[in-house]
């Protein structure tokens, strides 16, 4: 049974802040962490994606790895490889991941799957769970918005760590700032 460690709630209001939050969310991970990323398409999932490449210090541009499935980026600092999954064309659970190998890989990497809910929660008990969910209505943006931001560029991003691992592990810490 897996239980819910700890909660964050962050608005992103451009694509440069959701990289940025990337490479924040990266200064809280270590090799054999999973993370799943939810949202629709555009959301920015592999935009927050990138920062965590960026934060880990890994080789290579960080970008959707729709057609290819999975994408192995190497560190260049000594530090975990970053392994992004786009699991949006895989129609099966986790046998259907299993080709990928994941759990090979998860040891000693970080495992980011977009669209992977319900698909790889089983390769770990201790994981994080990345929503992001585009503010709808017609308020315009926040009031605190740089005069740049669109509507449609606002998000509320929630970090949820299931598992022991992320009871204590500083996730409050994202939060706006």
């Amino acid at each position: 049974m897996s239980t819910t460690g700890a909660i964050a709630h962050v608005t992103v209001k451009s694509p440069d802040q959701m990289q940025e939050l990337g490479r924040r969310l990266a200064s809280l991970l270590r090799p054999g962490d999973l993370v799943l990323l939810s949202g629709e398409l555009g959301a920015g999932k592999t935009t927050l994606t990138r920062g965590l490449g960026e934060g880990l210090g890994v080789r290579g541009a960080v970008t959707s790895p729709t057609f290819v499935i999975a994408r192995v980026h190497p560190s260049l600092t000594g530090g975990p490889a970053l392994v992004h999954v786009d699991a949006y064309r895989l129609g099966g659970g986790l046998d259907e991941m299993e080709d990928l190998d994941l759990d090979v890989s998860l040891p000693e990497s970080v495992v980011v799957v977009e669209w992977g809910d319900g698909k790889v929660e089983d390769l770990s008990e201790d994981r994080l769970h990345v929503v992001i969910g585009r503010t709808v209505g017609a308020d315009g943006p926040a009031l605190d918005a740089p005069p740049e931001a669109e509507v449609d560029d606002v998000r509320e991003v929630t970090v949820t760590g299931i598992g022991p691992r992320w009871a204590d592990a500083g996730l409050g810490r994202l939060e706006n700032g």
